[in-house]
């Protein structure tokens, strides 16, 4: 099957539980790893406990403060953080990484895998891994109460929340506690938000003083820093990640919208800040990595978004200006149509892609960005661990221009095929549950925004369910209506009218799986939207 522009999509399995099966076969997914990776994997998950740390040459860091924050599904922990104060005052923010290249080597059959796949896939009822459980959710997941191998990056920040140090050491650590978001979102509102006390993991090996002040003082720099990104033009456009809900037999049941707080920023920010010091460290030092590369809008879509946002009665200024192009980013936020003004904007950037030439993220407002801190998922952090453990060792860390090129293109590739993937089975469980709607003759009125209007009707976007669909124009009047294009509006005698940004309540008429397409009807007479 294929939309009007000729791109292919899958089909949907025979029955709901085939779904995912139905997607992984369309986008050529790995399912189970080969023999010899498998037994590999086994062989170096030993490898830990014949370790011995004081001959290793690793940073001990088991007596150190680390903690782990993560969603409460999460299944492995790849990153940890900690936080020290040093002589002259200033902050040292600990970001530590699970050594995956210390467990997979260079050529070596899980190496091999890793790179064929070069991305976990989180589809909505499975992961489908770049390593091996082993690893993934064993050795290389930084758990609490256990040692780990980890590759630390110790970022030293003064008063004004200003980088004055960098350092980097392949460590040892023990995690001592593992905390959800919603665990440290109530320490960051202050026991629990409304004096209600902190429930703290009891094998924590500090004081429950410690811990609290530990994590409130990440949280207050993270903000120090998402203030300082901001100031320096990066653009807010976090949207709250959406999870699919599914039953036993694969039917969506509902979408849950999971909030995007302090704690989530915290992490957010500790992350930028790690992947941005490795990058400046090689790249300023010779080193040529595989960036994350971030590039500025065409101006040729700037122009497209600029009539549109004007279409809707919104000015942007001079957005060609990074930050002119953030503060408009932050004055839509207060706008009622924000949803809908954001999807304009997301839908006017560039991709971020792996790139071997050139180095910078326009989103973030850095000159130096690459990925550091999944390794556990992503080939290319996998790849930079490496090269930083080659320039501290003081050896050879540079990789051929031609291999980074075939990294880079590769990479870029498997990231894009894993985003569709994921994107075309929620949309195919999206579709059945509409489909079902009709199927039962169940009619659920949802709340849908005008995103664009045409002579033969508006496209609605449906925030509750992040689906689109049309509303044909023969159903929003028994009056004959006119589409208006100077201002992209539809009319009908009597005043009513339908513009981008109007709000209507519909239900759904129609599914067709073949087509992509979804044709919805007004739940409510048309009345004139101002």
């Amino acid at each position: 099957m294929s939309d009007e522009n000729g791109v292919r999509f899958p089909k949907p399995g025979k029955t709901p539980r085939e779904d995912t099966a139905a997607v992984m076969k369309f986008y050529k997914l790995p399912k189970a790893f080969p023999p010899a990776v498998l037994a590999e994997a086994k062989k170096v998950a030993r490898d830990l406990a014949t370790l011995d740390v004081e001959k290793s040459g690793r940073l001990d860091l088991r007596s150190t403060f680390i903690f782990t924050c993560d969603p409460v599904t999460a299944r492995d922990y790849d990153d940890a953080l900690s936080l020290e104060t040093d002589r002259d005052g200033n902050r040292v923010l600990g970001v530590h990484i699970a050594d995956v290249s210390h467990y997979v080597q260079p050529g070596s059959a899980l190496d091999r895998e890793a790179y064929r796949r070069s991305t976990s896939v989180y589809l909505c009822d499975r992961v489908v891994p770049m390593l091996p459980e082993e690893l993934c959710n064993g050795v290389c997941s930084l758990v609490p109460d256990e040692d780990r191998l980890a590759f630390s990056v110790f970022m030293t920040f003064d008063k004004a929340g200003e980088m004055v140090a960098r350092r980097f050491a392949k460590s040892v650590i023990r995690s001592q506690a593992r905390f959800t978001y919603e665990e440290v979102m109530a320490i960051l509102d202050g026991a629990g938000g409304k004096g209600g006390k902190v429930l703290l993991p009891e094998t924590l090996d500090v004081s429950p003083r410690v811990c609290v002040r530990t994590i409130r003082a990440i949280g207050e720099l993270a903000q120090q820093l998402r203030a300082k990104r901001f100031a320096a033009g990066a653009l807010d456009l976090e949207v709250p990640e959406a999870e699919v809900t599914l039953d036993a037999d694969g039917e969506m049941t509902g979408l849950v919208t999971r909030p995007y707080d302090e704690s989530h920023q915290m992490i957010e920010e500790c992350m930028v800040a790690a992947n941005e010091a490795v990058a400046k460290e090689l790249w300023a030092n010779g080193v040529k990595i595989l960036a994350r590369l971030h590039e500025s809008p065409d101006p040729e879509k700037l122009l497209t978004l600029r009539a549109e946002m004007r279409g809707l009665g919104v000015k942007m200024g001079n957005i060609e200006n990074p930050k002119v192009f953030a503060q408009f980013l932050k004055a839509i936020k207060k706008n009622p149509l924000y949803p809908t003004l954001a999807t304009m904007v997301l839908r006017s950037m560039k991709r971020a892609v792996y790139d071997a030439r050139a180095i910078g993220h326009f989103g973030l407002a850095k000159k130096y960005y690459a990925h550091f801190t999944s390794p556990i998922r992503r080939y290319p952090d996998l790849t930079l661990h490496r090269q930083l453990a080659a320039y501290l060792a003081k050896k050879n860390a540079k990789v051929p221009p031609k291999t980074l090129a075939q990294w880079a293109t590769h990479t870029s590739e498997r990231e894009e095929i894993a985003a569709e993937a994921e994107r075309s089975l929620l949309e195919i469980k999206k579709y059945r549950l509409l489909e079902a709607q009709l199927a039962s003759r169940q009619v659920c009125d949802y709340d849908a925004v005008i995103s664009k209007c045409m002579p033969f009707g508006c496209f609605v976007e449906i925030p509750e369910l992040a689906v689109s669909g049309l509303v044909h124009i023969s159903l929003l009047s028994n009056r004959y209506v006119t589409f208006n294009a100077s201002d992209q509006s539809l009319s009908a005698p009597g005043g009513a009218s339908w513009h981008i940004g109007g709000k209507l309540k519909v239900h759904v008429a129609r599914v067709d799986f073949r087509e992509r397409r979804i044709d919805f009807v007004p739940a409510t007479p048309a009345r004139r939207r101002r």
